[in-house]
């Protein structure tokens, strides 16, 4: 931790030269944690978008540290100063990392140390998260909290959890959903515990509790309904999440009150039923776990399983082809930004022809195959509990945003069982690689806009 901590810092040292002042979304984001530090609480920014947990927290850190080292003048809240804030939630973010994983596969006595180590070294520089770590986004901070709320609910701090479920909140409003996350970890753990005595009861070993049939599904679904419609149940399920409804409760309060979920800039932060946002997340997944989801192995199980379940797979098909015919959205920021890389994405791929959309289809289908085939050592009420979280998350979203798959990846890949030592070390050299990259881009390939003398760097 210490090691990736000095080794990060020299990389901020870097970045910092080569771009002093704010950039892109900074611009918006520093000016306004710079008036909070200045004690200008009730100045906003109408186009900032989220609640201002980021600033409220740069403050928090900036202004002791001031005091404490005789800080004065522009220096205490400079650009450089405030991004230093998002290194130090890297560093949490390693940390919260390793205990996540010791935690969720702590039955896995299979596993060592260093192979743990190993997989929270490179979930660190999860490439998407990593480059934000250098500028004053809400990202790191995002996540940290999440994950931190994450591990309170796993070692069963409920009251906790929430608490930083709010924090969550605070940085990011998209966050509530992994704070409902956390609560249907409670209750995915009592479903299955009652469908194992269920099953028990009937002695009935051809149900399985994890994958089956479609009629294995169906009796599932309606064990769940059983369950649920039962106020007894619904009371021991309430009073083990009451936390979370308090805060969901708070959720809709605030949207409520603030007339929807975005704080400014509504306009061009419209939500909307984009279907092909899963798809894109999950095209995304296999991009960054190929080690994982792209094996000869995988692609020999799928092809059986395509030979095996015809009818369920042109059917998923014909469903796929509808939502992306019907619910595909392009936002103006797509098309207009040259800066981010979903603009090349879009244009040397989507754009070349107005049938790739559509032809794309098989890839989406193995993909989510794949993704769902890493998932399945987790229970069926888990799966289900976290796909609805993974819809509510990336399916509103009407701009296409490597950043708003930060945490559902994070989760995903967290929860999947160890791969071996080789699939691991091939994640992390592939980080590394797209990494440099991704920063050689930022700082050494500078460009001008013809109507304007600042310079543009390319970014995630």
């Amino acid at each position: 931790m210490s090691g990736a901590f000095l080794l990060s810092c020299l990389l901020f040292a870097a970045v910092n030269r080569r771009q002093r002042g704010p950039y892109m979304d900074e611009a918006f984001h520093v000016p306004q944690a710079q008036a909070y530090c200045h004690g200008r609480f009730l100045q906003w920014d109408p186009m900032i978008t989220t609640l201002p947990g980021l600033y409220l927290v740069s403050v928090g850190v900036v202004k002791p540290a001031a005091w404490l080292f005789g800080w004065t003048g522009s220096v205490v809240c400079s650009a450089g100063m405030l991004r230093f804030i998002n290194l130090l939630f890297s560093a949490g973010n390693f940390y919260l990392l390793y205990l996540l994983l010791c935690k969720i596969h702590h039955k896995n006595k299979a596993v060592s140390g260093f192979q743990r180590i190993l997989s929270t070294l490179t979930l660190a520089m999860f490439p998407t998260l990593y480059f934000f770590t250098f500028l004053y986004y809400t990202d790191p901070g995002s996540v940290f909290f999440t994950l931190f709320a994450y591990l309170m609910c796993l070692y069963g701090n409920h009251k906790t959890a929430a608490l930083l479920g709010f924090c969550g909140f605070m940085f990011r409003q998209t966050n509530i959903v992994w704070a409902v996350f956390c609560a249907g970890n409670v209750v995915a753990e009592k479903l299955n515990e009652a469908w194992k005595t269920e099953l028990q009861k009937k002695k009935d070993e051809k149900i399985s509790s994890r994958k089956g049939s479609f009629s294995d599904l169906m009796r599932i679904l309606q064990f769940l309904i059983e369950y649920l419609i039962l106020p007894k149940n619904l009371v021991t399920l309430t009073a083990l999440t009451w936390p979370y409804i308090i805060l969901v409760a708070v959720f809709f309060v605030f949207v409520f009150v603030n007339g929807g979920i975005v704080v400014g800039d509504r306009s061009s932060h419209e939500a909307c039923l984009h279907f092909p946002q899963l798809f894109y997340f999950l095209s995304f997944t296999v991009f960054f776990s190929f080690p994982h989801l792209l094996t000869p192995t995988k692609i020999r199980k799928f092809l059986l399983s395509l030979r095996n379940h015809p009818v369920q797979y042109s059917l998923i098909a014909i469903i796929s082809l509808l939502l992306i015919w019907k619910f595909t959205y392009v936002h103006k920021y797509l098309l207009a930004d040259n800066r981010h890389y979903t603009f090349y994405v879009w244009r040397k791929v989507f754009q070349r022809h107005e049938l790739v959309k559509y032809v794309l289809v098989p890839v989406y289908i193995f993909a989510g195959w794949s993704f769902a085939d890493t998932l399945k050592s987790k229970s069926i009420f888990w799966i289900l509990m976290y796909f609805v979280c993974l819809l509510a998350v990336t399916v509103p979203q009407k701009l296409l945003e490597f950043r708003y798959f930060i945490l559902p990846f994070l989760i995903y890949r967290l929860n999947i069982p160890f791969p071996s030592l080789y699939r691991q070390l091939l994640e992390l050299v592939f980080y590394i690689v797209v990494n440099a990259v991704t920063f050689h881009l930022f700082l050494n390939r500078t460009f001008q806009w013809p109507n304007s003398d600042e310079i543009q760097r390319f970014m995630w």
